[in-house]
């Protein structure tokens, strides 16, 4: 069942795009806080979000950036700007899709269709997706999957680039600097703790496929990923 995250401050529309959705066996989460959008969206892990452009607090457009940096599931903006520069900013900030306010419930269900398939079913690029491998683990990149002895588990966007990184210069040092610059355009909002919580994640992630000790911190450096860590059984 797919999952969709609607954040949309406009609670009468919000039970009507609930009804029309829960008419084609979607799962529907709306926003209950609109401080707390990005780790409600993390806790969910929906395949495709509904944004409004005007929120309480930060906009459409912040939000849109701030899940760029954990997911690449379909983003489709739902809006009563009608503005060119409006639907213009909204794919600029990483959305997939705008759709003007008032619309038709029918054409919203067939846009999400058409973006799930695109992202995850019969039109989804994964023939060509790009790969990583090193001491049998393989990194998916484009599809963000991890696989090790036939296991898989899925990461976020921002996982996998870290991943992706550290992968592709094995048995090297990559400085922490490196790392924030590969995995966040703008370094000045970002806090430095924010980069550890990413590695213990991905530290998770490695020890739910039974792989320890690959990610090594390099006191001062940064950090090295290599091919000879140990494996839990």
């Amino acid at each position: 069942m797919f999952k969709i995250f609607i954040i949309e401050d406009d609670k009468q529309l919000v039970r009507l795009l609930e009804d029309h959705l829960d008419k084609f066996d979607f799962d529907v989460k709306t926003v209950d806080n609109f401080e707390t959008v990005g780790s409600q969206f993390e806790q969910y892990e929906p395949h495709l979000v509904l944004l409004d452009v005007n929120l309480p607090k930060y906009d459409g457009y912040y939000w849109c950036r701030q899940i760029r940096n954990l997911s690449t599931c379909p983003i489709l903006f739902i809006s009563a700007r009608e503005g060119k520069m409006d639907q213009v900013m909204a794919l600029e900030n990483g959305g997939d899709d705008y759709i003007t306010k008032p619309f038709d419930f029918e054409i919203v269900i067939a846009k999400i269709n058409s973006h799930l398939r695109r992202a995850y079913g019969s039109y989804a690029a994964s023939q060509n997706s790009r790969t990583i491998t090193v001491g049998g683990l393989k990194l998916d990149v484009e599809r963000m999957i991890l696989t090790f002895n036939d296991e898989n588990i899925e990461l976020s966007h921002t996982e996998a680039k870290i991943l992706d990184e550290l992968m592709k210069k094995s048995e090297r040092v990559v400085s922490r600097d490196r790392l924030l610059e590969k995995i966040w355009d703008d370094q000045a909002f970002v806090d430095d703790n924010t980069l550890n919580v990413y590695i213990t994640r991905v530290r998770r992630k490695l020890a739910t496929l039974h792989i320890s000790n690959a990610l090594q911190t390099i006191r001062g450096k940064g950090y090295r990923f290599i091919s000879n860590w140990g494996h839990d059984e």
